[in-house]
């Protein structure tokens, strides 16, 4: 998933070239492999990559906050552990802005997380779901208004008005040249003074829905155990990445001159775009589930077999379609369940099923067979996601600044694409020589050790005991 991010990325390092593509970070393009290039990140990566990672965020957030709680840890400690860790992140991303990357996503997640677990965390699950559609309309909204706007301004402004807007924007192409085309102590200060115009806009506009999104499939475990929720898993991957990738055509169809609109109104489809990332990296976060369910040789079962334990989760692969009244009535029930639970029950979310307590419990046997050394290798980059996150940004900066090697103002689309995939592929072996000898990433460390504190005294039952986080006690 880390490559993902690479290759998004690494368009914001090619400084030195003459204006931008739409409202795209990338440069204009200079032969077919770079309109080829470009066509298919504006469809599949282009504003994908980041949701993609929002909901695995606040997937990973939930996942903390119960691990705690299953040690026996009071609630509101770990939300003083989840602050601190959010307050971490925002101070690592502001380090990694100045001194290498501009399009820093850790302090917006920090950010975003440090609003949306104060506002929403314990919240009933029905209100959670209430505001990613209240969410998902205004963006919506948003995206028709853009559009409209746009076309009223193509057709009915002055020809004068449209060029004045075009000759005084702000392009990426000037953002790139501050941030990597000056001296280095010159470009910390615009990689930050940069870093920072977008950081609320990040946080409050790009990663709530996403995040939101995040906290509901680990409250009921969906991609911690991935074979009990295969038939949604496969649903929402076929339509998320569908809709993602339709969402970026027309914006295709703009930068290729297919729909002749100028170039002040460039922005007419980022609206649109931006929606259409966020179901394409829900869409690929599902993916992902059913490739691991794969991996792993597991057997899809029915979602709920304990409709004490988990009421209203759906129904999997091998249960009995309901009927709509049904499923009205299951719906019904789980929502009675969830508002009768204190803050602590709802963000936990669900036990773990008796499967996942009994390793290999409904594997066909061919996991292993499967679990080649390519696998174990993008599973120990993902286990060490931060270190590696950072390690692109330490080798890609010094590659392609005007401070450094300076490749950036040679480099098309195309070159930077085949650079950045270089890149992540250097940290496979990397992560799976880490991962060999059980060292943790350097960046995942500090993370812990800053988070952690005096907070975290290890208390709890005993390996292999019952954890008695079915009725946590509740939050003061």
């Amino acid at each position: 998933m880390l490559a993902l991010i690479a290759i998004a990325n690494v368009s914001w390092y090619l400084w030195g070239h003459e204006g931008s593509v739409g409202m795209t970070p990338h440069v204009p393009a200079q032969n077919v492999a770079d309109w080829a290039v470009q066509v298919a990140m504006t469809i599949a990566v282009d504003h994908r990559a980041m949701p993609l990672f929002a909901v695995l965020f606040g997937y990973g957030m939930v996942q903390f906050y119960r691990s705690r709680l299953d040690r026996g840890m009071e609630p509101r400690i770990v939300r003083a552990m989840m602050r601190r860790r959010h307050w971490t992140m925002l101070l690592l991303g502001l380090l990694h802005a100045a001194l290498l990357f501009y399009g820093d996503i850790l302090g917006a997640y920090a950010v975003a997380g440090l609003l949306m677990v104060w506002i929403f965390f314990g919240r009933r699950t029905r209100t959670l779901l209430i505001w990613i559609g209240v969410l998902v309309t205004l963006m919506l909204l948003f995206a028709l208004f853009s559009i409209l706007s746009a076309i009223s301004l193509a057709f009915f402004a002055p020809p004068e008005a449209i060029a004045s807007v075009k000759s005084g924007s702000f392009g990426m192409g000037l953002v790139r040249d501050f941030a990597y085309g000056q001296p280095y102590l010159v470009s910390v200060l615009a990689r930050l003074a940069i870093w920072t115009m977008g950081l609320l806009p990040g946080a409050l506009l790009l990663t709530p829905v996403s995040i939101l999104v995040g906290w509901v499939a680990a409250r009921h475990r969906v991609l911690d155990e991935p074979w009990r929720h295969t038939r949604l898993l496969t649903r929402v991957a076929i339509f998320g990445i569908a809709i993602g990738w339709l969402g970026g055509v027309p914006d295709v169809l703009l930068i290729t001159g297919v729909i002749p609109l100028p170039d002040a109104v460039g922005w007419a489809f980022s609206g649109l775009n931006s929606l259409a990332g966020i179901a394409c990296g829900v869409g690929y976060a599902a993916a992902f589930g059913l490739l691991a369910t794969r991996l792993e040789g597991r057997a899809p079962t029915s979602t709920t077999t304990d409709p004490a334990r988990d009421p209203g989760s759906g129904s999997g692969s091998g249960d009995r379609p309901l009927d709509t009244a049904a499923r009205r009535e299951r719906r019904r029930e789980a929502a009675a369940a969830d508002a009768a639970r204190v803050p602590a029950q709802r963000a936990y979310g669900v036990p773990t099923s008796a499967q996942a307590r009994v390793p290999g419990a409904s594997s066909t046997g061919t996991s292993a067979a499967r679990t080649g050394s390519l696998v174990r290798a993008l599973s120990a980059v993902g286990q060490r996601s931060l270190t590696f996150y950072l390690f692109q940004s330490l080798l890609l900066a010094p590659l392609m600044a005007d401070w450094g090697l300076g490749l950036g103002v040679h480099l098309s689309t195309a070159g930077a694409v085949g650079s950045a995939l270089v890149v992540w592929l250097l940290s496979l072996p990397i992560a799976a020589w880490m991962d060999s000898r059980s060292l943790r990433g350097p960046a995942e460390m500090l993370l812990r050790r800053l988070t952690y504190g005096r907070l975290d005294r290890r208390a709890g039952p005993a390996r292999g005991t019952e954890s008695p986080v079915r009725r946590p006690a509740p939050e003061s």
